[in-house]
Order: C-alpha cells, then structure tokens, then sequence
C-alpha cells in the first residue's frame, strides 16, 4: 500500500470510518500518512476530532492545482468519497455536476499529470451508488445491470464509472469504482440524501427524538452497514488489479428491507421505553426518488473476489448501538436464533 492515503470527503461520517478500517491493527497492509481533503467549513468543524496523525486539507474538489498539490509523493493512494447527494442533486442540478463530475474530472487529471512524470502511479477507488440503477435497469442492481438512472445524482455517478474505466483502460491511474448500497447507520444530523431517511428511522428514536418516515413503510431499499462498505472498500484498494479485467465497477452486496422490516429489527433488539416513536407520512420528492432505485442488489462478482461481505440489520444495528447508545447494550433483547 503507497504510504500516502488521500480521502476526498475524509471529513464526513463514511470517511472517518474509512480511516479506523485502514489503520486496524490486523490490515493487511498499514496505511501510512492519511489525508483527508475537504471542502473548508467540514475541515476546520473536524479538527478537533480528527484522529492523531491525520492530515486535514482544505480545498476545492474540482480545483486541479488544489488536488495536484497533494501528489507530492511517488505511489498515492486516493479514495474518492467526496459528492454531492441525491435530495440535494435533484434541487441542485449544476451545483451537482459541478462536484460530482468536474470534481472527478480535476481528480483524475491530477492524478493522469502524476502519472505522466514517471511516478509509481496513482491507485484510486471511488465511490459510485446503486443510485445508477433505476426502473429500466431491472428489479436487481448488478454489474450484469444496465445503468438506467432516474436522477440526477444517478447519473453523474454513472458518468463515473466510465471515465474511471477509461482512465484506466488508458493507463493513466489504475483506477476502480464500488457501487455502494445506502450505507447505514449514520450517526449526527440528516444530510441532504433522500436515502438519509434508512439511517434517520434508527438513529432518531433511538437518540429520544420522535422521527416521522417520508416513504411509505412498504419501500424496500437496498441497503449495506457502515462496518461492511468500508471493509469492501479496503479490500478493493487492495485488489490486484488484473483480478478486475476491463469493467472496473463492483456492485456490492446489500441487504434489502422495507422500513417496517428496519424497524421491526430496531424494536426486537431495544426495548420500547428507550425509543421515541417513529411514523410514517410520505413526502412525494422523496418516495419519488426512492422509488426510482432497485431495492436490491447482487454482489456475487465483489464477493467471489473477496470483496466485501452479506451483511444483516441485526448485525447492522448491534455495531451502531455498540459505538453511539453503549447504554442501551446491556438492555438488548434477545434476539432469535
């Protein structure tokens, strides 16, 4: 593994995480300076929590002299996180193409300029979403899918995967893409994400606040813990990459759910005094972008190269209580065998 990881979005929930899984004691590999590279209101807001050791960088992500200026070393390690969300997509259209695509676009031409000076090359791996997939694509996301997005935020991250493909195929970074399931249990506010409401329908009951669902509590998403997406994401960067052929993108695996089922889940494992209560009232921009997506996913190609894992809402749910209500742990009902 190159001794320096930059992470673009580092400061956010998804990035954090990403750090913990790159620094554990039992990688494969030990990351060595990490970076994180964000906008600068999210960089100075995590400076007093950011992990020892991590470097916090301030910039424009679709500023190539900004990102050029971190490539300072011969071998870069590059996870792409940094984008603008769904909710926020669709109510922004230039503002997400200006992020998600310029941005990417700035990436990787810095990283094709390292490449160019006869450095060790750039490895990069981003982040892409089931969010590609939409109602032509099929009842199931997978890489044998088309891509068929019914949103903005779709498809920029569709446009992604191919110039990452390209730029690849080229030779110009050895680049890979994962297409994430809706990642959750997401501690702190809700963002700008329609998919924010899987994360909100744990996360506000539990933390005492009654929380009011925007969907119908029969929609099914495709969904995938924090602890899982983060450890397919490791194991990506550490893929050979032959093992990937020409398609560079991975579908991960997830595991779908309806919100009733999610919290179904919730109200087995806590006990019902130590929850606010949750209702359901659609809001029509949010069921409608939700129900553009596949509600599920198929990952056999990521898990038959060892990436990634099943995950399940038990397992989900015990790893969110463990670090956020470790209060609430002894009170656990038993769950079933």
């Amino acid at each position: 593994m190159p001794r320096k990881i930059i992470i673009t979005g580092g400061a956010g929930f998804l990035g954090r995480r990403l750090t913990e899984q790159l620094r554990r004691p039992d990688a494969p590999e030990a990351a060595g300076t990490i970076v994180w590279y964000d906008q600068p209101a999210a960089i100075e807001a995590a400076r007093a929590t950011a992990p020892a050791g991590v470097e916090l960088v301030g910039g424009d992500i679709a500023d190539p002299e900004g990102l050029a200026a971190l490539l300072d070393e011969p071998e870069i390690g590059i996870f792409h996180l940094a984008s603008v969300v769904s909710g926020q997509g669709e109510q922004d259209f230039d503002l997400a193409l200006r992020v998600n695509l310029d941005g990417t676009r700035a990436l990787l031409e810095a990283s094709r300029r390292h490449t160019a000076k006869g450095h060790g090359g750039v490895r990069l791996v981003a982040t892409s979403s089931v969010a590609i997939f939409g109602p032509g694509s099929g009842p199931v996301g997978s890489d044998a899918a088309p891509p068929r997005p019914g949103t903005t935020y779709g498809m920029t991250k569709a446009v992604l995967e191919l110039m990452i493909n390209d730029y690849a195929r080229k030779g110009f970074l050895d680049g890979r893409v994962a297409r994430i399931p809706t990642v959750i249990i997401r501690p702190g506010a809700p963002n700008a994400a329609a998919s924010s409401a899987a994360s909100a329908a744990f996360r506000e009951p539990l933390a005492g606040r009654p929380y009011v669902v925007p969907v119908a509590p029969e929609t099914r998403m495709a969904v995938g813990g924090v602890a899982g997406v983060v450890a397919g994401l490791a194991d990506l960067y550490r893929l050979p990459g032959e093992a990937l052929g020409e398609f560079r993108t991975l579908t991960f695996p997830s595991v779908s759910a309806t919100f009733a089922e999610m919290l179904e889940v919730l109200r087995r494992t806590v006990p019902a005094e130590a929850l606010a209560p949750v209702t359901f009232e659609p809001d029509p921009q949010i069921q409608a972008i939700v129900d553009t997506w596949v509600p599920r996913t198929e990952g056999d190609r990521a898990l038959d190269l060892g990436v990634g894992a099943v995950d399940d809402l038990d397992a989900i749910l015990r790893d969110y209580l463990d670090r956020e209500h470790p209060d609430l742990v002894p009170q656990r009902k038993q769950s079933p065998s």
